[in-house]
This record gives structure tokens, C-alpha cells and sequence, in this order.
């Protein structure tokens, strides 16, 4: 086979990466070729009824001269053909086109206060339980029904002069290529498709007030949706290459490319930004215990991952951007893995995923708070603070572990942490110690990696993510990390536990 590149674009909520991926033969190897970083853009702003409220949206035109960018680099360093492009984004948002293709408005980010409250005006327009039945999808703040729902009671004036709806995976592929479908990876964590018929829900839909006509196409991962402009092409320098749909939802293309021998007995974490811990079933399961526990159906590559959506590294980043602001410098990474290893352990624990961690003004003040409320020991300094976090989301990947055995009745005996978190030793070895099962850590760019298996699969390639398997444990280096002092961690884990709402 001679040899075939494609190119994988990887937006996640903090930074952008390109990659360019060659195949040839039965061998496969990626280079980066451009990275970027972005954050969500806040402004303060009056309404109809002059209040001003704090709006934080995206800046697309950025990302997008960015994806250009990307391509250039591949052109320069690689030569003009491509044989595909994928794009995989973070998994929510999205904006609205007019008949002329005009973005209505600003792209808002997920984590905009005006979301705050929606996920209760949703179970009000129709029964959680039932919702849940229908798409599989917990209720989470950042859900597309809820963003959808606020467009149809805030600004109904702006959906009347809509055409389509394009989440934002299927944005960027629009000004690509001006193709407007979304897989069904993506659609699949929306609360709005049918997670058994794989379609958009009707009942859903009307009970937000939107019209099926606003919503694109759902396609499976792996089909080809269009090719990139030909003028846009031609002022690259490049081929006008096939635009090939893929896991456009990030954690989709990670879970992919995580090197899983037995799904029953492995628990994959996808870790970044937000921590996506789950397993790979093959139907999705919408009991109500499934309901009780937080647990979500989203669509893979031909099975649904059934899993919980925690937060995760995005509180130390905030930690280090309010410290950031206190000290006038950044605090470096190896600062941060100087003091919190040399921190003393278990002198605290918060539950990640309280509500006061997802958007606070000071995510120090907010962890403090949780503290001081629950009766522990005020942390004395950074290091604690730190040391402080990550013990807690180890304990809470343990919780949900054991929540996802339970109802899925199975056993862990492995788990695979993939993405940006799985070159973070301590934070892994703290998982395993947590656990109590060994923890293989990589493919770093899990997301990258899956994002061009689907598209090689579109493009004829190869013909299975099986057949990937191999590709990806012989390009990339598998650490592995044992469990150490358990006992520990398992008292630990029982104090943990009292302090969390569910």
C-alpha cells in the first residue's frame, strides 16, 4: 500500500492541536504539526431588561484560522495531498446558521451562567425519568437541550431567522466545506437523540420547542460528508480532500484509540480537562438505577459508552490561573510536581464534581469553602491544595467505578487512562492506588490517535478499529503503574465517601 496521510484536527476546551497520520502497510505513525491554545472569552453585557450579565463565549474565528494554520504546516512540511481531514471538538455547544450561512450571534461556551439553572426548566418541560429513557443522557448543566431550550425562551426572535442547527464539531466542518452533518457519537451527547434508534427524538424536540427541520443530519463515524472548498484548498496549496466524520466528540475518537483487551474488565478514564470514566457496552442501559448513580449512554464507534462525566484537571488549572493572578507569574508544571507529592497525605478531600467547582470566581476560595463546611482541616498551603485535588478525583474515579460495576455487573481488573492526564504519574499512580488494579497509562493523544483510526477507516485503509489495535500499541509507549499502599487509600476512601452528595 503506498503510503496515505490524513489529518486530524483535535479542539478541546483549553488548546487545539493538528496532527498528520501516515499509514503504510501495516505500520502507522502521527506528527504534530500545529497547536494552539483558546479559552472561553468573557463579557459583561445589559439584556431587554437592562441587567447585565457576564457572557463567556468562543472565539470560532480564531480556532478556525488556527485549523488553516494546521494545514499549511502539513502542507509545508509534508506536501500538498491529503487523503482526509476529521474534526474532534469538546463535547457541547454549537450555533446557528441563516439561509445564507450567517452565524446568528457569538458561539456561547457551555460553562455561560445563563445555563446555571436550565437543566430544571428541561425536566419541566418533560418528566427527568422519561428523558433519561429516551437518550440515555444525564442531566448536566452543559447539555445541548439546555442550551437549546434557552435559545427557544430567550432569544425565540434569533431561531426564526435560523436554518440549521450545527453543533460544533459540524461548524467547523461547515466552514471547511460547507457541509452541515453530525455523527452520531456527538449527536449521541446532546439530550436530544434517541439513544436506541439512534435519531433525533421527536418527543424531545417538541418538548424544547424546536423545530426537526433546524437539526442536521445524523451520520454513523467513518462516513465521508463532503470535501474542502475548492478555493479554500487551492489558497492552501493543497488537494480538495475528503472531509471524513469521525468521533467529533472527543472523548468518542479517546475511547478508541485506548488498547482494551477485555471491555467487561477494563475501565477506561479519557483524562484532560474533564475526567469521562466508563466502559464500553453494547447497548445502552437506561434503568433507573443507572439513572441514580449520574451515569450517561454515549455513542462509540459501534458499542455506547456508559459513563460518568467528572470533572478533572480543569480545577487545577483554575488554581493555577487565580494564583496566576495573585503572583503576577504562572506557577510551572514542575513546580506543581515538586510540592504536591511533598505534601502530607489525606489531610483533605472535596468531592470534584460539587457544583461550586464548575465556574467559581476563585476556585481556591471555592475548595476552601467545601473545607470549611465539611469539617476538615484548613490546608496550610499550596502544595495541600494540590495534593488535596488530585487525591480526591483518584477517590472519586474509585466511586465511579463502583457505581458502573453495579449496575453493569462486571469487575474491573485494569484501568486505561488516556489523553493529556495519562503523562501525569502521580495522578495515575494515585488511581491505582485508589483502585487497587494496575493502571496503563497511553496513548497521550488517545484523542488524536482514535480520531485518525476512524477516518483510515472511512477512507478504506484499514477496515475495523480491530485491526488498529495493533497499530496503536506499536506506535505508542504503554506505561504502567501498580497499586501501592492500599489500605491506606481504602480508609482513606471510606472518609472520602461521607462527604459526597451522591
Amino acid at each position: 500500500m503506498s503510503e496515505k496521510k490524513l489529518f486530524a484536527i483535535d479542539l478541546g476546551a483549553s488548546g487545539g492541536k493538528c496532527f498528520v497520520g501516515f499509514f503504510s502497510d501495516k505500520s502507522f505513525r502521527m506528527e504534530e504539526v500545529h497547536r494552539f491554545s483558546h479559552e472561553g472569552v468573557s463579557f459583561f453585557g445589559a439584556d431587554r431588561t437592562g441587567e447585565i450579565t457576564e457572557r463567556t463565549h468562543w472565539d470560532d474565528t480564531y480556532i478556525y484560522q488556527n485549523i488553516v494554520k494546521g494545514l499549511q504546516a502539513a502542507k509545508r512540511q509534508f506536501g500538498p495531498h491529503l487523503d482526509g481531514i476529521g474534526i474532534d471538538t469538546w463535547g457541547a455547544d454549537g450555533h446557528f446558521l441563516t439561509k445564507d450561512g450567517d452565524t446568528i450571534g457569538k458561539v456561547y461556551c457551555y460553562r455561560d451562567h445563563r445555563l446555571d439553572t436550565m437543566c430544571d426548566e428541561v425536566k419541566g418541560r418533560l418528566n427527568a425519568e422519561r428523558v433519561y429513557a429516551i437518550t440515555g443522557n444525564h442531566f448536566q448543566p452543559f447539555n445541548q437541550s439546555n442550551q437549546m431550550l434557552w435559545a427557544a425562551t430567550r432569544r425565540p426572535e434569533l431561531l426564526k431567522l435560523a436554518s440549521i442547527y450545527l453543533p460544533v464539531p459540524a461548524l467547523f466542518y461547515y466552514y471547511l466545506g460547507g457541509c452541515t452533518a453530525i455523527d452520531s457519537t456527538f449527536a449521541s451527547v446532546t439530550q436530544m437523540m434517541d439513544a436506541k434508534k439512534g435519531k433525533w427524538s421527536s418527543e424531545m424536540l417538541k418538548a424544547l420547542g424546536i423545530k426537526k427541520s433546524l437539526m442536521p443530519a445524523i451520520v454513523k463515524p467513518g462516513t465521508k460528508i463532503g470535501k474542502l472548498h475548492a478555493k479554500l484548498a487551492e489558497s492552501i496549496g493543497i488537494n480538495e480532500v475528503d472531509l471524513i466524520a469521525i468521533g467529533s466528540h472527543d472523548t468518542a475518537s479517546a475511547f478508541a484509540a485506548a488498547p482494551v483487551k477485555d471491555t467487561k474488565k477494563s475501565l477506561i478514564i479519557s483524562s484532560g480537562t474533564w475526567s469521562l470514566v466508563g466502559k464500553l457496552i453494547r447497548k445502552p442501559i437506561t434503568t433507573p438505577d443507572a439513572m441514580s448513580f449520574g451515569l450517561s449512554n454515549e455513542g462509540g464507534i459501534g458499542n455506547t459508552r456508559f459513563l460518568r462525566n467528572c470533572m478533572g484537571t480543569w480545577i487545577i488549572q483554575e488554581l493555577l490561573r487565580v494564583w496566576e493572578i495573585a503572583d503576577g507569574k504562572r506557577m510551572e508544571w514542575k513546580e506543581v510536581d515538586s510540592i504536591t507529592p511533598a505534601a502530607p497525605a489525606f489531610t483533605a478531600f472535596i468531592d470534584p464534581d460539587d457544583k461550586r467547582f464548575y465556574n467559581p470566581k476563585n476556585m481556591e476560595d471555592a475548595i476552601r469553602s467545601f473545607i470549611s463546611e465539611t469539617g476538615q482541616a484548613a490546608p496550610q498551603d499550596r502544595g495541600v491544595i494540590l495534593r488535596c485535588v488530585y487525591e480526591s478525583l483518584a477517590l472519586k474515579y474509585r466511586f465511579v467505578n463502583e457505581t458502573i460495576n453495579r449496575v453493569t455487573d462486571t469487575t474491573t481488573e485494569a484501568v486505561h487512562i488516556v489523553g493529556g492526564g495519562s503523562k501525569n504519574p502521580m495522578l495515575n499512580q494515585f488511581t491505582a492506588n485508589s483502585i487497587g488494579v494496575p493502571v496503563l497509562a497511553g496513548p497521550m493523544e488517545a484523542t488524536a490517535v482514535g480520531n485518525l483510526m476512524v477516518q483510515a477507516i472511512g477512507a478504506g485503509i484499514i477496515p475495523d478499529l480491530k485491526t488498529a489495535m495493533p497499530l496503536i500499541k506499536s506506535a505508542f509507549p504503554i506505561a504502567t503503574f501498580k497499586p501501592e499502599n492500599t489500605e491506606a487509600w481504602s480508609t482513606a476512601y471510606a472518609r472520602f465517601t461521607k462527604l459526597l452528595s451522591r
